[in-house]
């Protein structure tokens, strides 16, 4: 009898818990007012089709260490400096850093002789190239670039509401005609990255200066120097003198290339003080980490392992300009720290046989499909070794004599 009444009501119960928990289910389902099934959050419209940024590969499976060649970071790494300006802030970790950037302002500030006030730092150039879409352009504007530029300048136009507007390139060169032909009322902004990645290619400091005098004023144009520092030359302009000279131009410049500093994402802006004070207002509080705003102040003033870095890459660059030519690859862009050989459209010599063959030595290289560029392939130049062992595979793997 004892058993009969426990089970009776265990059964009982369990039909109070089915009812209730069907009702909570009802109750989730419905809307507070009571009126049909509640929406779900919905993303704004257009966001959805923002496609993922494909960073470079990393790791290969079956190897253990691996030349990683895809990102173009740093041959020689951090400067010494930094590394020990890195390691002096372990013990204050429990402070916030300083949200002005003040030492890594007045560091910029020495080394370049810009005024401090017309600086923003952000963490990693990539930040402020957003921050200026959030500050100027927005629902029915339109954000102008280049064919082959920074994927990311259509992805952060895109996430203000603004429509990217790609322009053809002529020879894979930033071709100022046609950027103005695509300037239309709605153009708000124009991105040039000059060294360009992933071409490699570069506009002189006159094409900069006609195309910020040909275009609207209300139109700010923003010259992504990330590869600067890896630049040589009278001709070369990074945007420091359009600065200096217009109201409505930005420079942008990065600690992830020549630095090494890629893993604590710093980067900084020179830009009139008017745009300066638009950003700030956007700008996170605390947005760069005490660890990175010290290594980058020391990175900044210890311009003799820049300079070594330099050198080491005008080295290797002249290099593999040479071999790869010798080849019979074509090699359009000669700046930054990497090249961009094409491969041809040949079976068994493509650049994704090409990709599969140093892979499979436990060489990762950066395929640009996704930039529009299918039969190249970039690679970053490393170190020593790594430059042979690269340079030897892809001439081993087109046939040549890897001498």
């Amino acid at each position: 009898m004892a058993k009969q009444l426990e089970a009776s009501v265990l059964s009982m119960f369990s039909l109070i818990s089915t009812r209730h928990a069907t009702k909570t289910e009802q109750d989730l389902a419905t809307s507070n007012t009571g009126v049909g099934p509640m929406a779900l959050p919905q993303p704004r419209a257009g966001l959805m089709d923002i496609p993922f940024y494909e960073g470079g590969k990393s790791s290969l499976k079956g190897h253990g260490r691996v030349i990683k060649l895809s990102s173009n970071e740093s041959a020689l790494g951090p400067s010494p400096a930094a590394l020990i300006a890195y390691a002096g802030v372990a013990s204050n970790l429990v402070r916030y850093p300083d949200g002005n950037a003040a030492a890594l302002k007045d560091a910029i500030s020495d080394v370049h002789g810009l005024d401090p006030d017309q600086l923003i730092c952000g963490a990693g150039s990539d930040e402020i190239l957003c921050l200026v879409c959030r500050a100027y352009a927005g629902s029915g504007d339109e954000v102008v670039h280049t064919a082959h530029g920074f994927l990311m300048y259509g992805i952060y136009a895109r996430s203000v509401g603004a429509t990217p507007v790609a322009v053809a390139e002529n020879n894979l060169t930033a071709d100022v005609d046609a950027i103005l032909a695509a300037v239309t009322d709605a153009t708000k902004i124009v991105f040039v990255a000059n060294p360009n990645n992933p071409t490699g290619t570069v506009l002189s400091g006159a094409e900069l200066v006609r195309l910020r005098e040909s275009l609207r004023e209300d139109i700010v144009l923003v010259v992504d120097s990330a590869y600067a520092e890896f630049m040589g030359g009278s001709c070369y302009d990074g945007g420091q003198a359009l600065v200096e000279s217009t109201p409505n131009t930005v420079m942008t410049r990065t600690f992830s290339k020549i630095y090494g500093l890629a893993s604590l994402r710093v980067g900084w802006a020179f830009a009139p003080r008017s745009i300066i004070e638009t950003l700030e207002r956007l700008r996170s509080p605390f947005n760069v980490n005490g660890a990175a705003l010290a290594a980058a102040s020391a990175a900044m003033r210890d311009v003799a392992h820049t300079r070594s870095a330099f050198d080491h890459n005008l080295r290797w660059m002249g290099a593999a300009l040479q071999r790869f030519r010798s080849l019979d690859l074509d090699v359009v862009g000669e700046a930054g720290n990497f090249v961009l050989p094409k491969f041809p459209n040949v079976p068994g010599k493509t650049a994704a046989d090409a990709d599969a063959f140093l892979q499979s030595k436990g060489i990762i290289v950066r395929r640009v499909a996704n930039y529009g560029l299918p039969d190249h392939l970039r690679i970053t130049l490393g170190e020593d070794d790594e430059m042979e062992a690269v340079l030897t595979a892809v001439t081993k793997f087109m046939g040549g004599d890897d001498g």
